[in-house]
């Protein structure tokens, strides 16, 4: 029998086993040659107790025999898999001949297997492998973890860093205050109609907020004109998507919203800009803003219009389904116009402008 130091066996005792056979004897055998071994366990007899255990306590490691009433051990895992994934369990077998098949195994993430013996020197190797590698999953688990929280915390000040720039556009440009806001929320219903992944609707809601951030770049004397722009200052204009490109690419971590702030103006037909792409070569979520874009602006007063009636707006898109609109993306803010007319007005209550 192996001996271990006391600082060894300390060591040992962090780990919590659990150990399931309907033979008590078993049970006592494995206490007494655990507990010499530095390892502490609790014995369970009825399978159904120790899914209960396992249910309401933390355990590292469990040892599991295959052979057991009322319950086979494939069956204790099975139900133990639906609720805890990470518990490594060590099949035992009375017979090499009666362990399950190999498939059966796999699928229940079975980590090991061990033919019950008096010595259990065999199941001693196998405890101290588990505990290795539940050591190494708990040193990868905490790296995973910091460098969560370090990327959130960048996100966060990049993020916060960006809405200085966008307020600094809205406070100096009146249309453009709480219009990126209500972009940001329709582009949301529209990809929640769509049926879009949670992924997808994120990227929606930051890129809504940010598509107009090239307007930083464009002077005053221009952005806040009243009369009719001239062509070379409309030019002008149409250069905050490339500016808002070169402002947003800078982080890494918002790679996935460039393509909304860069060709959130390009048209369906390919007369938009900057890039005179078309169709399905103008990226998804571009064609989705491109849309809620739109609505706002037209339902927005503006310095030479009023905010145009909401049927005149819905027809509007209707007839520029395949021409300036993605026919599938504007088939879907109609019907959240037919069907959650509400959460339109309140968008607009929220955020006016």
């Amino acid at each position: 029998m192996r001996h271990l130091s006391k600082e060894a066996e300390g060591n040992n005792r962090e780990y919590k086993i659990i150990a399931v056979d309907d033979e008590i004897g078993i049970i006592d055998s494995l206490s007494v040659f655990l507990k010499h071994s530095g390892y502490s366990l609790v014995g369970v007899t009825d399978p159904y107790v120790a899914i209960e255990k396992v249910k309401k306590e933390h355990y590292d490691l469990m040892l599991l025999d295959f052979m057991m009433t009322p319950i086979h051990g494939d069956t204790v895992v099975e139900e133990i898999r639906k609720f805890n994934k990470e518990l490594y369990i060590i099949l035992l077998t009375g017979h090499k001949d009666l362990v399950p098949p190999l498939e059966t195994i796999k699928k229940l993430s079975i980590q090991a297997y061990c033919e019950k013996e008096d010595k259990f020197d065999q199941l001693l190797l196998l405890i101290e492998s588990a505990f290795k590698s539940i050591d190494q999953m708990k040193m990868i688990k905490e790296i995973n973890d910091k460098l969560a929280k370090s990327q959130e915390q960048l996100e966060k000040a990049y993020l916060e860093t960006i809405e200085i720039l966008r307020y600094t556009v809205e406070a100096k440009d009146s249309y453009t205050r709480g219009h990126s806001d209500r972009v940001s929320a329709f582009s949301v219903l529209i990809g929640e109609e769509l049926g879009l992944f949670d992924k997808d609707i994120r990227t929606l809601k930051i890129g809504g907020l940010f598509h107009d951030i090239g307007k930083i770049g464009i002077p005053d004397t221009i952005l806040l004109k009243k009369a009719n722009l001239t062509e070379d200052e409309y030019n002008e204009i149409k250069k905050h998507p490339s500016i808002g490109k070169q402002i947003i690419s800078n982080a890494t971590i918002f790679r996935d919203i460039v393509p909304i702030v860069y060709y959130h103006h390009e048209r369906y037909d390919g007369k938009g800009y900057p890039t005179h792409i078309k169709g399905k070569d103008i990226p998804f979520l571009a064609r989705v803003v491109a849309v809620a874009d739109a609505f706002d602006a037209m339902t927005s007063r503006r310095s030479y219009r009023d905010e145009l009636d909401f049927e005149i707006v819905k027809e509007t898109i209707r007839k520029c389904k395949g021409s300036q609109f993605d026919p599938e993306v504007a088939d879907a803010f109609l019907r959240v116009l037919d069907n959650k007319f509400d959460k339109i007005k309140e968008i607009k209550t929220k955020f006016p402008g």
